[in-house]
């Protein structure tokens, strides 16, 4: 078990798990499973739901149902919301002891990567992904914003977007960049956010602006809970975002932009089709590449 089985992020109590445990009526039985959750930041996020109803004194359907009261489909769900705030609440250096060390870290990576494609899956129904991708079909104009290593993902969708004939820019900056490129948004518009790991106000507060513009916005985030997925975010899209290291994963998001981008294309096939052609002439008249 990892030095960190007791560590609190908190130093005891509920802060780190934020709004992850609504107020909600539980039985008896049920709040002794909250309590475990509260009060073991490290078991909860990681462990097998047995070793959660034995602490408990339990039996596992409990845990179940305690994570469906508490608005969640399974203890899976649940298990990825608080895993996600618990990584919030560490340090960077106690995430690679959290780790530890890898036998070999293309395999580690690779495997921990497919469960997180895996874990993307469950996490987001058909109805989800095509709500989102009727929106995009349809926008007037989309902004897509994603910072640091999260610029990765959006900038594949505001570059492959662009290639398709739809009128997608990039903003991976913040400060005055940020507030200028929101600033023009509106109704029939639309705002991509590309965020895991920890929420950065600036854009957490631009995506809440061009909310209140008009604008409809698409969270990509591994948070179901929180500012940008309960108040903000017109369509959510969950990716679990852990890495083997000290750094995030954008495996899965990038994933979930690669599918977007293939449903905005069907839904717009002709002017997609004649936007590639156009981009095809383009690279060869400016001699892009090599032949």
């Amino acid at each position: 078990m990892s030095a960190l089985q007791n560590h609190d992020p908190a130093d005891g109590g509920s802060q780190w798990l934020g709004d992850a445990l609504p107020d909600v009526p539980l039985s008896k039985a049920q709040a002794r499973v909250v309590d475990v959750i509260v009060r073991n930041p490290q078991l909860s996020s990681y462990a097998e739901i047995a070793e959660i109803a034995e602490r408990a004194d339990v039996n596992s359907s409990t845990v179940v149902r305690a994570a469906q009261t508490l608005g969640y489909r399974g203890w899976p769900d649940l298990q990825r919301e608080l895993r996600a705030r618990y990584l919030v609440h560490i340090s960077t250096e106690e995430t690679l002891t959290e780790h530890g060390e890898h036998r070999s870290p293309l395999h580690d990576s690779l495997t921990h990567d497919i469960e997180n494609l895996r874990q993307t899956l469950e996490s987001n129904s058909a109805a989800d992904a095509e709500a989102a991708i009727a929106t995009l079909a349809s926008a007037r104009s989309i902004l897509v914003i994603g910072v640091g290593s999260f610029a990765g993902p959006a900038s594949v969708m505001a570059h492959l977007g662009s290639t398709m004939g739809y009128p997608v820019t990039l903003e991976n900056r913040a400060g005055v960049h940020l507030a200028t490129a929101v600033n023009c948004l509106g109704p029939g518009d639309v705002l991509v956010v590309v965020n895991m790991w920890r929420s950065m106000k600036q854009i957490i507060v631009a995506a809440d602006a061009a909310r209140a513009a008009g604008a409809t916005v698409v969270a990509i985030t591994d948070m179901r809970r929180g500012r940008l997925a309960t108040s903000i975010a017109h369509h959510l899209l969950i990716v679990p975002s852990e890495g083997i290291s000290f750094f995030q994963s954008v495996t899965a998001a990038t994933s979930v932009v690669y599918g977007l981008l293939a449903g905005m294309q069907t839904a717009q096939p002709e002017r997609s089709r004649a936007a590639i052609r156009r981009t095809q002439q383009l690279w060869k008249d400016l001699d892009v590449y090599l032949d």
